[in-house]
């Protein structure tokens, strides 16, 4: 077996060197432990020459097998029965912008409480097959309820309008409700929600007339706001890291919630194994709701009132940090 792990290793990195970097072994045991196999075998399984290392015909079909052999015992020993320890490997894939705006973030505290897990984070829109792609969970936004063992509810957006310090100062913000109607709104086209369930739970008629900038990303429509251009939804938990920051502030608050949640989806054996629960009992205690801080809740009109203008100028600084 452990011939097998460096002929694997070697046959896909293509490197005597960098398998026995992997595996922890020196090179020279590298090579000679894959001319034992081919010995064995009776079979080169390499080419070397001046070029490098390239497998032969007979090499890359062994090659492909014995990979493929190793990943369904690899698999057989991660999700085994009554398995305690948390280590191995993590491969999840998340909602772009809540991988960029809240989990990577918080990353650090999960590799430092659990050393021993590998965890591998992929962004790419679209719909993954655990079986054939290799995931062990995905992260994904839903409105709809999914009452499996296979869908875990992490945690319900929540929205309330905000933008730049800026771009208050510039307008003279008298009623927050009406400044909405003042200003473009910054638009998402991708998302299922947006300002129409704001002006909805607010019991409010939707504006109209007003200039719009329509963007495709949630990120995006961050960014616009930081930068003045107008009004996004801020979409609690993943733009609270913004606001915490004074990149943006809330207005016609408090927040109001939505159908929208975010899940964490796996297979229906996927959540006995010792690494995803270690990750889902992290991520959901990092996402408990924290204690409010009273000085910065309430409506952005109301701070000012309370706190007077030593708020403003706290705000505006850190938006032009």
């Amino acid at each position: 077996m452990n011939t097998l792990r460096l002929f694997e290793a070697a046959a896909r990195l293509g490197s005597f060197k960098q398998a026995a970097e992997e595996v922890h072994v020196t090179p020279s045991a590298v090579s000679h432990g894959l001319r034992t196999l081919e010995h064995w075998l009776g079979a080169e399984l390499f080419q070397r020459d001046a070029r490098g290392l390239t497998l032969t015909q007979a090499g890359e079909a062994y090659a492909a097998e014995v990979h493929h052999a190793l990943t369904i015992l690899a698999s057989a020993t991660e999700v085994f029965p009554g398995r305690r320890k948390a280590t191995g490997t993590l491969s999840v894939s998340v909602a772009p912008t809540f991988a960029t705006r809240w989990l990577l973030p918080r990353l650090p505290k999960f590799a430092e409480r659990y050393p021993d897990i590998s965890i591998t984070i992929d962004t790419a829109r679209r719909h993954v097959d655990f079986l054939t792609e290799g995931f062990d969970l995905a992260i994904r936004m839903a409105t709809s309820s999914r009452p499996t063992e296979s869908w875990a509810e992490l945690v319900a957006e929540s929205f309330v309008p905000v933008c730049s310090p800026d771009l208050l100062r510039k307008h003279g913000l008298r009623d927050e409700i009406r400044f909405t109607g003042q200003v473009p709104l910054i638009h998402v086209t991708a998302a299922s929600e947006d300002w129409a369930a704001w002006f909805q739970a607010k019991g409010l008629a939707a504006i109209s007339g007003c200039r719009s900038i329509n963007v495709d990303t949630i990120q995006l429509a961050a960014e616009a706001a930081i930068q003045g251009l107008g009004i996004a939804i801020g979409r609690k938990p993943v733009m609270d890291d913004y606001i915490a920051a004074g990149d943006l502030v809330e207005i016609a608050g408090p927040p109001v919630p939505v159908a929208t949640r975010y899940w964490l989806v796996g297979t229906h054996k996927s959540f006995d194994r010792p690494e995803i629960k270690s990750f889902r009992n992290w991520i959901l205690q990092e996402l408990k709701p924290q204690a409010p801080n009273p000085a910065s809740s309430g409506s952005y009109i109301g701070r000012m009132a309370v706190n007077g203008p030593s708020v403003s100028s706290r705000l505006i600084v850190h938006g032009q940090a």
